[in-house]
């Protein structure tokens, strides 16, 4: 039987590692996506370890133009991965020891792979938060386009999913807009504690060469370099906190989600969503299925269980670095992925929604929802509010006996709960009037929002 390679890390042991536990600890078919952030990094380190003479540079020109030939092979699909050499870190070792030579052996001088993951993961996830922030920016621009396009619309704002007052349309859109503002807050936050080099702090304890960290960290974009190296090797917290970033964006995506499946449905039919992202059923001819908002808000659990996987990961290790960090790439990389693509989606299902103004607005006339405004109404003539609650309970106790509207009662039928109710109690009832008045700082009044849709074309 043909001996395996032998590891690059293999030196003491003098028999080979067991087929089951290559196959187990293997981790090249998930982390090989890491190979432009591996090759970026090692790149940046061989020209750290020339400039401060820890290797000459002839030798540094060989293993940076190596490295170059490697991101080429693997970029046109030309490299043969092995899971014997279990990482990307070792898989592009193995191949640019082949390519230049024994030269190839002094790039892991003054590193780690546990230092090397560590940056690795943060240059991967550094790259993908800032693509993620301009997508939800994207994302709310299709928010705030719609919110202008339909600034009159009036529909009923709920609470319990029972209606409660009308509001605009428009006003109802710019909470998500805020939402994901809040979002756009936390990723930008999380992006500058992802911003800080840990290479450096090789295995846990650091070098005994005279390496240089802040030049690595220059050519590599990091504003920060980490201060101790046993953290920097075992923290994952910059990856606990994008888990958690996406896990609460995805909290905001599955309520807009669920919003938009209630509200294409023929009970509400507030909504028509675009054909392009529903489906048909392969039995109902009829059918017209939202299953992009449903997907999305299925996926919502798949990120809850990134960020619980990887925090019970966490919680047990002690420093500095543990094998069972090996596992932290499955919740970062699925995330990642499910982050931008549900992103782009909803976007797109945002600006391509038709609205049915009219269903919204008869809504919004219909179940009572201007009896706090009857109750106003009546504070404003000097009753006070429970007092004023009361009497507008028992007009809406009529109204429901009675099958009718409010603002369809005669004077002399309100006249018979107060007598403070003069004539032009009907200018406070109409859908319009309730809308108008909620004049103060945040409410849904159309001059508020308006000045709102203001502030973000200036922004």
């Amino acid at each position: 039987m043909p001996r395996k390679k032998k590891k690059l890390w293999g030196g003491r042991f003098a028999s080979d590692t067991a087929d089951s536990v290559e196959a187990f600890t293997a981790s090249i078919a998930i982390d090989a996506r890491l190979y432009r952030h591996d090759i970026l990094g090692s790149i940046a380190h061989a020209r750290m370890l020339a400039k401060q003479r820890i290797i000459p540079a002839r030798d540094a020109q060989k293993i940076v133009r190596g490295l170059e030939t490697i991101r080429r092979e693997i970029d046109n699909g030309k490299f043969a991965f092995s899971e014997a050499d279990e990482d990307i870190h070792m898989n592009i070792e193995r191949r640019l020891t082949k390519l230049i030579g024994p030269v190839g052996g002094k790039l892991h001088t003054a590193r780690s792979r546990n230092d090397q993951v560590a940056l690795d993961m943060r240059l991967y996830l550094r790259d993908e938060v800032k693509t993620i922030i301009p997508a939800l920016q994207a994302l709310q621009q299709q928010v705030a386009r719609g919110a202008n396009k339909y600034l009159d619309v009036i529909m009923p704002g709920y609470t319990h999913l029972q209606r409660a007052q009308p509001v605009l349309f428009a006003h109802h859109l710019l909470a998500y807009f805020d939402m994901f503002e809040r979002d756009r807050e936390r990723f930008a936050g999380c992006l500058e504690r992802i911003n800080v080099l840990p290479l450096g702090s090789g295995a846990l304890a650091g070098t005994t060469f005279p390496i240089d960290r802040a030049y690595v960290a220059k050519l590599l974009g990091f504003p920060r370099v980490s201060k101790n190296s046993i953290d920097a090797v075992s923290d994952r917290d910059f990856l606990l906190e994008f888990l958690a970033a996406s896990s609460i964006l995805f909290v905001h995506l599955s309520r807009m989600a669920d919003e938009l499946v209630l509200w294409s449905t023929q009970e509400f039919g507030f909504v028509e969503l675009p054909d392009g992202y529903c489906t048909g059923s392969s039995m109902m001819p009829q059918k017209k299925n939202p299953d992009v908002p449903e997907l999305i808000r299925g996926k919502t659990g798949r990120v809850f269980g990134h960020l619980q996987a990887l925090l019970t990961i966490m919680k047990g290790l002690p420093l500095a670095y543990n094998r069972d960090l090996q596992e932290d790439k499955v919740p970062l990389f699925d995330t990642a992925d499910t982050v931008k693509a549900s992103v782009k989606l909803m976007g797109e299902i945002i600006g391509g929604m038709k609205i049915r103004a009219d269903r919204m607005l008869d809504a919004a006339r219909d179940g009572l929802m201007n009896a706090t405004d009857l109750a106003d109404y009546l504070v404003e003539r000097a009753l006070p509010f429970r007092a004023a609650h009361q009497v507008a309970g028992r007009v809406v106790q009529f109204c429901v006996a009675k099958g009718r509207r409010i603002e369809e009662l005669s004077l002399v039928e309100l006249q018979r709960f107060s007598d403070r109710i003069e004539k032009d109690v009907y200018r406070y009832l109409s859908a319009d009037a309730v809308v108008g008045r909620r004049r103060a700082l945040g409410g849904t009044a159309r001059k508020n929002v308006v000045r709102r849709l203001k502030e973000l074309r200036i922004r």
